[in-house]
């Protein structure tokens, strides 16, 4: 489902001098996969998430998701795959203030034509309990509720692979346990690869495997119980 080989992203300082955030990279996912990658501050964990998923392009090295070598592709290509493909839940949620829950669910799934459009941001909004929450406002909604929104907008179109940075991040410690929760079900029953950045090991743990980044290079890549 992902596969990340001798991956290096460069970046030119003011003094256009080469500043490495990551330093070859590689690891491989299968489909339904859980796989967390965690490090301090500034270790490169959100970069490498933004390349793999697509948002950006590395210096060195390859990234395939679903057998599609992302390298290769335009912008707009890589945009494609990424609406066909791809899920993701951010820690800032990144919602459009002035539309509701549902409207906010229905966007991606009109912009690919979904003609069930609505009754399918309907159900994922319910599947996360928020029925009763349709016709609120971000500013209306509780971190938590928001948060639930994201992922209802998320799983919506049935990705293969989900990307979540740090999804727990803006919330307290009783949203994060319910937010965690439900990532963590909903992605077993729809079957879907789960790639999550963090800082919080004890999070990591309930993935199958744990990449430790330090410094844009890999410092371990373990198995855990729940694999």
């Amino acid at each position: 489902m992902l596969s990340v080989a001798n991956l290096t992203k460069q970046y030119k300082t003011a003094h256009q001098t080469d500043l490495t955030v990551l330093d070859d990279v590689s690891f491989d996912l299968q489909a339904g996969d859980t796989f967390a990658i965690v490090g301090p501050s500034g270790s490169g964990k959100t970069t490498l998430l933004g390349l793999c998923a697509g948002l950006d392009r590395a210096t060195g090295g390859t990234v395939a998701l679903n057998n599609i070598v992302l390298d290769q592709l335009s912008e707009d290509e890589r945009a494609e795959v990424r609406n066909r493909y791809v899920g993701f839940v951010f820690q800032n949620f990144q919602l459009i203030p002035t539309l509701t829950a549902l409207e906010n669910v229905m966007v991606p799934l009109e912009l690919r034509g979904d003609s069930n459009a609505e009754q399918t941001a309907r159900y994922w909004l319910e599947k996360v309990g928020l029925s009763s929450r349709l016709d609120h406002y971000p500013t209306q909604l509780s971190g938590g509720e928001q948060q639930r929104v994201c992922i209802a907008r998320a799983f919506s179109n049935s990705p293969k692979i989900l990307f979540a940075d740090e999804p727990t991040g803006n919330l307290d410690a009783e949203n994060a346990a319910g937010i965690v929760d439900l990532i963590f079900d909903l992605n077993r029953t729809a079957g879907t690869t789960l790639v999550l950045v963090t800082h919080d090991l004890e999070l990591a743990q309930r993935t199958q495997r744990i990449l430790k980044i330090k410094g844009g290079k890999i410092e371990s890549l373990t198995h855990t119980q729940a694999a």
